[in-house]
């Protein structure tokens, strides 16, 4: 490594891990909670079986996975402005990676609804619970912890896809190296550097993981 690039890599660092740090994970963690809340009612809706409400949850589902991601981005950032719908950059970020993440959350908590017996659901009833009651109080929690995982996953996926926000003008890590780049011509080392970013930052959410599943584990050992 000679030592021109060697200097732009430490002069960048700090400036690519601030940006990660003030702007890509809490841009991950807002999209991350309003995909939850969306992957939790649509499943609910789901597993309730309301005939109405579940063809749109479905339809939903359909739309989302079916389209890019990309695509989604510019339809709100760049389309939805020539009806008259304007959003800032980071909230329009925040909106689409939400509802985007949701609709494949939602069938990962669907799933994990589904893996809990009916029969705790007569059994709460038995006992006097209303529905809300057992659906909070006994199926969710189960059914959390069966989805954990999954979930985790996605939010190792939406951290990495955040970098998607750059194409809609989000100041993030990844459009920092971007502006970095354009001044110093070094794509290789300063992309390579913001690689090695994301991967620390999903190093430590594996971790983190890893340590909820081992949490969880142990709570259901004791429950038995």
């Amino acid at each position: 490594m000679n030592e021109r690039l060697w200097g732009i890599l430490v002069d960048s660092f700090p400036k690519l891990l601030s940006y990660g740090v003030r702007v890509t994970i809490p841009l991950t963690v807002f999209s991350f909670a309003l995909a939850l809340v969306i992957a939790v009612i649509v499943a609910l809706i789901q597993y309730a079986d309301v005939k109405v409400l579940r063809q749109i949850c479905r339809f939903y589902i359909w739309i989302i996975r079916g389209t890019p991601l990309l695509v989604q981005l510019y339809l709100v950032f760049y389309g939805l402005p020539s009806v008259g719908v304007t959003l800032d950059a980071f909230p329009t970020a925040i909106l689409v990676f939400g509802f985007n993440e949701g609709a494949y959350m939602a069938e990962s908590v669907r799933g994990a609804l589904e893996s809990v017996s009916r029969g705790q659901m007569e059994a709460g009833y038995c006992v006097g619970l209303s529905y809300m009651q057992i659906m909070l109080h006994v199926v969710l929690p189960q059914a959390f912890r069966t989805a954990f995982p999954a979930l985790s996953n996605s939010l190792i996926s939406m951290l990495k896809g955040t970098s998607m926000a750059a194409t809609i003008t989000v100041m993030d890590m990844f459009r920092q190296a971007q502006v970095i780049n354009g001044r110093v011509y070094e794509s290789l080392g300063l992309y390579s550097e913001v690689a090695l970013i994301y991967l620390a930052f999903c190093t430590i959410l594996t971790w983190l993981q890893r340590l909820g599943e081992k949490k969880l584990a142990s709570y259901g050992g004791d429950r038995a």
